[in-house]
C-alpha cells in the first residue's frame, strides 16, 4: 500500500468517477475513457474525452482553482485541482483542453512506480456504478497494458443485453465480474 495524504483522494478509481461525472454534467452523449497502464514505460496515463458543452477559454484558465466550479450543489469544485495536485506529487502532470460546443479532453498521468501514487482501487465497481447511473450516455472504456487491451463499449453492451437495464442487480454483478476478469487477463496493475 502507498502512504496517503489526507488532502488527496485515496484511489484513482474515485478520481476517474468524479471526473467522468463532470462529462455527464456537461451534457455529453459520448464519453471515452482510456487508461494506459505501462510498467515498461513507468506510465499510468488516463484520458477522458467528451462531446459535452465544453468550457470557455476564461473558465478553462481558472478551472484548476479549487474555488472555481460550475456546480450549484457545492461551492467548490475539487476534482480537477485534486488530480492536478496528485499528478504533480507523483512525477506526472495534467493537460486539459476544451472548446465550447465541441467538448473537453482531460489527460493526467503518474509515474507508475511513484511511492505517492494512489492505488487504482475498485475500478470495476466504479465503472459499473457510472454506467448504470447514465444508461443514456455512450461510454467507450479502453484499458491498455504492456500485454493487451480491454475495450468496453456500452452500445455493444446494450445490444448484447437485448434491452435489459444496466440497473438490474444481476446485470450489475455480471458486469463487475466481467470487467474484473478482463482486467486480470490483460494483467492490469494496481
Amino acid at each position: 500500500m502507498h502512504p496517503q495524504n489526507s488532502t488527496i483522494m485515496k484511489e484513482l478509481a474515485m478520481h476517474v468517477y468524479d471526473l467522468m461525472e463532470n462529462s455527464t454534467a456537461a451534457n455529453a452523449k459520448d464519453v471515452k475513457l482510456t487508461i494506459i497502464d505501462s510498467l515498461k514505460n513507468n506510465d499510468f496515463h488516463f484520458t477522458i474525452e467528451d462531446n459535452g458543452k465544453g468550457m470557455s477559454p476564461e473558465f478553462l484558465a481558472r478551472v484548476t482553482d479549487p474555488y472555481t466550479t460550475s456546480r450549484t450543489t457545492r461551492k467548490v469544485g475539487l476534482g480537477l485541482p485534486l488530480i492536478k495536485m496528485n499528478t504533480e506529487k507523483c512525477g506526472g502532470g495534467m493537460n486539459l483542453t476544451s472548446q465550447v460546443g465541441v467538448g473537453t479532453r482531460l489527460e493526467f498521468w503518474f509515474e507508475h512506480n511513484n511511492w505517492d501514487r494512489p492505488p487504482m482501487g475498485d475500478l470495476p465497481g466504479t465503472l459499473v456504478l457510472l454506467l448504470s447511473a447514465h444508461e443514456d450516455i455512450h461510454f467507450v472504456i479502453t484499458y491498455r497494458t504492456d500485454d493487451d487491451e480491454f475495450v468496453l463499449d456500452t452500445d455493444e453492451l446494450h445490444e448484447a443485453l437485448d434491452g435489459m437495464s444496466l440497473n438490474d442487480i444481476h446485470i450489475i454483478n455480471y458486469l463487475k465480474e466481467m470487467i474484473s476478469e478482463n482486467l486480470r487477463e490483460i494483467h492490469a496493475n494496481e
